[in-house]
């Protein structure tokens, strides 16, 4: 049985005239194109530990098989804007697992993803945890009510954001959380 004990984020921009090719250049800036990655949904295992990219990098070897929760977009549209973005909520009891959400947007700053993407997580944990909350308040109203209720230790995010080539190119951005045992 394989349960993460490490996990770490990066994030990735690449361009190129192959979709194909965009997205490898896209990992290969994240760090993570030597590896055989699989995508997993949204569970940080209980006790996770965050780890530096640098740190994470170092445990693995090429062509190892990676499990991560992945976000990705892509376009060849001239100017537009696209983002990637990798949303995390830490429960304050290590015994409970967190969340992990992806987020790919059009039209979005990085922040605005960013911040969706962690708003998302959180708003995830709240409901597993039993914290009441309105869905339909601001994230900042409900980052409140999250913080206050003592259940959620900490929340994050790692969002890549580019423009669409001005020629065309395809353009694609990632952000990953990979997971580690």
């Amino acid at each position: 049985m394989f349960v993460p004990t490490k996990v770490f984020f990066t994030k990735g921009v690449g361009k190129h005239r192959e979709k194909l090719e965009s997205f490898e250049l896209a990992l290969r800036n994240a760090g993570i194109a030597g590896f055989n990655i699989v995508p997993v949904s949204s569970i940080l295992p209980p006790g996770c530990k965050i780890i530096s990219r640098e740190e994470g990098l170092k445990l693995l070897k090429p062509g190892q098989i990676v499990f991560c929760v992945m976000a990705m977009n892509q376009t060849n549209e001239p100017n537009r804007l696209i983002a990637a973005s990798i949303g995390c909520a830490v429960p304050s009891d290590p015994r409970n697992h967190g969340y992990l959400s992806e987020h790919h947007s059009f039209g979005e700053t990085e922040q605005k993803a960013g911040d969706y993407a962690e708003d998302l997580a959180a708003s995830m944990l709240a409901s597993t945890l039993g914290i009441e909350f309105d869905p339909n308040t601001a994230y900042d109203e409900r980052e409140e009510v999250y913080k206050a209720s003592g259940k959620i230790l900490k929340t994050r995010s790692i969002t890549q954001s580019a423009i669409g080539d001005k020629n065309g190119l395809w353009t694609s951005v990632v952000a990953a959380a990979v997971l580690l045992p």
